[in-house]
C-alpha cells in the first residue's frame, strides 16, 4: 500500500494545533484565525491517514479538507458507501480527545454513514 504523500509539514501542523488548543481554552473567546484552523484540520487529517491507511472510509471536514482511510475495500465511484462528516470544531475536539467519539455522534455533531463509518479506535490522536 502507498504511503500517502502529506501536504502539510508536520512541525507547522503541531503549531497549528496548539494555537487552535490554546485558543479553544478558557477565558479565551477568540477563534484563532482561519489559516490557523484550516491547517490543523489538514495535518489531522493526513495523520489520521498516515496511522490508518486505505480507502474504505471517506472523513469531511468542509470546508478545510477531506481524506479516505481505513484499511478495506476501496471505492471509486459515486457516493462512498462509509462516510463521516463533521465541522472543524467538532474534528479537532475529538481528534485532541476534548470530546469522545460515541458522545460527539450522539449529539449529532458527526454524522456517520457505513458499516466501516467509525473512527473510535483511531481517536484521539
Amino acid at each position: 500500500m502507498a504511503v500517502a504523500r502529506r501536504r502539510i509539514d508536520v512541525q507547522e501542523g503541531k503549531a497549528a494545533l496548539k494555537a487552535w488548543l490554546e485558543a479553544a481554552q478558557p477565558p479565551s473567546d477568540a477563534p484563532p484565525p482561519r489559516t490557523v484552523l484550516a491547517t490543523a484540520v489538514r495535518y489531522t487529517l493526513e495523520e489520521v491517514t498516515a496511522r490508518a491507511p486505505g480507502n474504505s472510509v471517506e472523513v469531511r471536514v468542509p470546508p478545510f479538507g477531506v481524506t479516505q482511510c481505513v484499511e478495506g475495500p476501496r471505492h471509486t465511484r459515486g457516493t462512498p458507501p462509509n462516510v463521516i462528516e463533521c465541522d472543524a470544531a467538532t474534528w479537532l475536539a475529538m481528534v485532541t480527545g476534548r470530546i469522545d467519539w460515541a458522545d460527539a455522534v450522539a449529539a449529532g455533531k458527526v454524522a456517520a454513514s457505513g458499516l466501516r463509518a467509525d473512527l473510535s479506535a483511531l481517536l484521539p490522536l
